[in-house]
């Protein structure tokens, strides 16, 4: 389910939007309107589902990648709504990705990188954006430059999650690659009961020190050894 609305959001609307359980977006980068969608079935990564591929247990110990925390908020989300062979558009339009920095600054809306040195300088390959309200964090979007590199920014994601105190991770719908790692549908009315349960508990995004080892990080996650 959703309606149209006028440009020119206000930031707080967002919030309350999330609150209600509606989360907006575009139909192409283009647009010039923006969508607000309610879905009867909602994608949720439940903590205790989280299943990390043996491959990408390798990859996070090698520390291949350096993860950052919010250090390119802007960057993430643009390079999530740029086009690919595989991905011509996107739903993320202007008025969505300034809205987004606006909460970021503003301390509602987080970004997990990974960044990647060439030899040259240091280089955004890869990573994810959400919005956080309580002990819920709405996963939005992620992008990858590099192999596994978005993956890797999901695993730290989880484990910060789970170390802040967050009892939800949204991921608006279920799609294969979520599904790999865990993620369920729930229909939209025991979404709501997970969503106020969260809302109403405290929870701290920064929490986890971002010099935490990747074993550490694994075992925070849920990976079992």
């Amino acid at each position: 389910m959703s309606n149209r609305t006028k440009l020119n959001i206000a930031p707080d609307v967002i919030l309350r939007a999330y609150m209600l359980g509606v989360f907006p977006m575009a139909e192409t980068k283009e647009s010039k309107e923006i969508f607000w969608v309610d879905p009867e079935s909602r994608g949720m990564l439940p903590f205790e589902n989280f299943h990390i591929p043996k491959s990408l247990v390798k990859t996070v110990k090698k520390e291949k990648f350096t993860i950052h925390i919010d250090k390119d908020f802007r960057g993430v989300m643009e390079n999530c709504r740029a086009t690919r062979p595989d991905r011509l558009n996107s739903w993320i339009n202007d008025e969505i990705l300034d809205l987004y920095c606006n909460l970021a600054e503003r301390g509602h809306a987080h970004s997990v990188e990974a960044w990647l040195n060439d030899g040259k300088e240091d280089k955004l390959v890869g990573g994810l954006y959400g919005v956080s309200i309580g002990a819920a964090f709405f996963g939005e979007s992620m992008f990858s430059f590099e192999t596994d590199a978005s993956k890797v920014a999901l695993v730290y994601l989880i484990a910060r999650l789970k170390h802040g105190g967050y009892t939800m991770l949204d991921t608006q719908f279920t799609t294969e690659h979520l599904s790999r790692f865990g993620a369920i549908e729930v229909p939209r009315g025991r979404y709501h009961t997970y969503l106020q349960d969260a809302l109403e508990q405290p929870a701290d995004f920064y929490s986890l020190p971002i010099s935490t080892s990747s074993a550490s990080i694994l075992q925070l996650s849920g990976h079992k050894s």
